[in-house]
């Protein structure tokens, strides 16, 4: 116990010494806390939005402290966004886009996860409780994470770290029953004016916005008792206090969605008052500066006197030198989205002030596509069901519709994303500016994704980064054939049939997809498409190839597709190719398969994401998994 002591008493007089070196010779570093929430956007609560949930504890915290108008979670689901959190790092640049993970992938060469930075500082660092990254986690991360880890825990007159993981609005909280309906009477209105435009205006949507509402306002009560403990201890003047959610959700089309009701977070910060030196910004402002879930590592490192390490693509938005006017200027977010579970997409986005740009590179893969795990809430299957008989107007089916390959919306004006403008004269010079700068931002990291998944595995997540450096020339000739879809068919078909006709298998993948993304049956690519369904060494490709014939009602699909299902020896190829499945029996055309599971190789039947698959196609009951 001595020794133990001993150790805190040199361990914070270096910190000390070091903090004198920097200037700041009467304090040591401060505390720092973080409160999140899961799946939480600003569009229910009222802190933010008008008819939002009352959170008065979230708002006290505001009061000596500062609201962030323009907080982006960088991806709309859970270990893509804390994967981003935790390194500091676009996802798709380090190879951690993916939920759930096939693989965990290692931290880029030369980077730790942050809290490690803090802790080699002499931080005591403890997370209660919730993980779930995609990046192999050290042992040099945490003190303690479990669902007892607290900051009390510390050595005297120790600083702390402490991750506080609140699961009370998780989306898995709505997966109640007709007969729980019943019994629960939510204290929020159960009020179909409160229910999103795209959404129908039933009972069971009225009911799930107040039910959801309701969770919130526990969820403020619950951050409400975390700082209680604090001012108890008489902490609250030395420890910095951040409440944001993880991403946005969780009614239907959001967590999983990079529309702004899956991407825009609130996020306050309590500033300390013995620390209100480190922060530009008065105490009761507002921050209108866009910050993104790659910008919070380096500014906890900020805030904590460090050196913010090479390797991190945020950049920190409070601490000593951060000047507000500099922050307020800042207007860009960057969102991506890939596989949910068993269901594939690959969509970017890219927020610049008023303005948000969508890039959907298989816009094919409408959003309603069957996911598991969504489609156990009732309203999600309301909305499909309403759907199938045609009760919903255009706007509340565009969900179950093929999407545009870019969208472009005013979020001042269409705060929904209800009318997209790329198509209008008028907004071409804007739209092209940011197809440009969102493009741009892809190249530089580069994006993994233009790889499909089960290639990534077995070639590139060892060493993404790496891989992609070394690849970074390929990536942009995929992302050149992607952006065809962009441009006039009769412009582009030349070049499409070219790059059908590569060598390289990946072109060869993408000159498919954009095929399949303008949906016309040109004579010439179909042709093609013919000859790579039959005789393309890469399954894949043979797989694309009939999706786009499929699409088209060139051929049917079933045939290439089930032979390739069964072909396959890798779970994520055969996941991929179920995608494809899916999209075909449940797309416009209808096309019937008989999958008989005993064919598939046990590498592939036994994949996780493949059983979700296999439980929708054989009807058997959907499993209640959580993620």
């Amino acid at each position: 116990m001595e020794v133990r002591k001993i150790f805190h008493f040199l361990l914070i007089a270096g910190m000390i010494f070091l903090f004198s070196c920097k200037g700041d010779i009467h304090e040591t570093p401060p505390n720092i806390v973080w409160i999140t929430s899961e799946d939480n956007s600003v569009h229910y609560m009222d802190l933010y939005w008008n008819g939002g949930a009352a959170t008065p504890h979230i708002t006290a915290l505001a009061e000596h402290g500062i609201i962030f108008r323009n907080a982006y979670s960088n991806a709309p689901v859970c270990s893509v966004a804390r994967s981003t959190i935790i390194s500091g790092c676009y996802a798709p640049r380090i190879g951690a886009q993916y939920h759930r993970k096939q693989k965990t992938v290692p931290m880029p060469d030369g980077l730790k996860m942050f809290p490690a930075y803090l802790r080699e500082a002499g931080y005591y660092t403890t997370n209660n409780a919730k993980e779930d990254y995609n990046i192999i986690k050290g042992s040099d991360v945490w003190d303690e994470s479990s669902g007892k880890a607290h900051w009390k825990n510390r050595g005297e007159g120790q600083p702390f770290f402490h991750v506080y993981n609140i699961g009370t609005t998780h989306e898995s909280r709505l997966h109640f029953t007709r007969e729980e309906m019943e019994r629960y009477m939510p204290k929020n209105p159960v009020d179909t004016s409160l229910i999103l435009p795209e959404h129908p205006k039933t009972d069971l949507f009225a009911y799930t916005n107040a039910f959801y509402r309701d969770k919130i306002m526990e969820m403020d009560q619950q951050l409400g008792e975390v700082v209680k403990e604090l001012e108890e201890e008489g902490l609250m003047e030395s420890t910095f206090i951040f409440y944001y959610g993880d991403h946005g959700g969780v009614l239907p089309g959001s967590k999983g969605y990079l529309y702004e009701t899956g991407l825009h977070v609130p996020m306050v910060v309590h500033i300390p008052e013995n620390y209100k030196h480190l922060v530009d910004f008065k105490p009761g402002s507002e921050v209108q500066g866009f910050v993104s879930f790659t910008d919070l590592a380096p500014t906890v490192l900020r805030l904590a006197g460090m050196e913010i390490p090479g390797g991190m693509d945020g950049k920190p938005f409070l601490g000593k030198g951060i000047k507000a006017g500099a922050v307020n200027e800042r207007d860009e977010a960057i969102g991506y989205a890939d596989r949910f579970d068993e269901k594939y997409d690959m969509v970017r986005s890219l927020r610049k002030g008023r303005y948000k740009y969508i890039r959907s590179y298989q816009p094919f893969n409408f959003d309603g596509l069957w996911n598991n795990y969504r489609y156990i809430q009732l309203a999600y299957r309301e909305w499909l069901e309403q759907y199938n008989i045609g009760q919903l107007n255009e706007l509340q089916s565009r969900f179950f519709m093929t999407r545009e390959p870019e969208m472009l919306f005013d979020m001042e004006t269409d705060p929904y994303e209800t009318q997209d403008l790329s198509g209008l004269p008028e907004y071409s010079s804007l739209l092209l500016e940011l197809r440009s700068r969102l493009r741009l931002q892809l190249q530089k990291m580069p994006d993994l994704s233009f790889y499909p998944e089960d290639y990534l595995i077995e070639n590139a997540m060892d060493d993404p980064v790496s891989f992609g450096q070394q690849h970074k020339k390929d990536i942009i000739n995929y992302m050149d054939i992607a952006d065809l879809a962009l441009q006039p068919l009769k412009e582009i078909k030349e070049e499409l049939l070219g790059a059908l006709g590569s060598a390289d298998p990946w072109k060869r993948y993408w000159a498919l997809i954009v095929c399949s993304a303008f949906q016309a049956g040109d004579e010439n690519l179909v042709d093609a498409a013919r000859q790579v369904a039959a005789n393309d060494p890469e399954l894949l490709n043979r797989v694309r190839a009939a999706e786009y014939l499929g699409i088209v009602g060139a051929k049917d699909p079933a045939p290439v597709m089930t032979r390739a299902l069964y072909t396959s020896q890798s779970g994520t190829e055969g996941l991929l190719v179920l995608n494809s499945i899916i999209l075909m029996i449940d797309g416009p055309q209808h096309y019937e398969f008989s999958i008989q599971p005993e064919k598939m190789k046990m590498e592939v039947r036994e994949n996780s994401e493949v059983k979700r698959r296999i439980k929708y196609l054989t009807g058997i009951e959907q499993a209640q998994n959580t993620n």
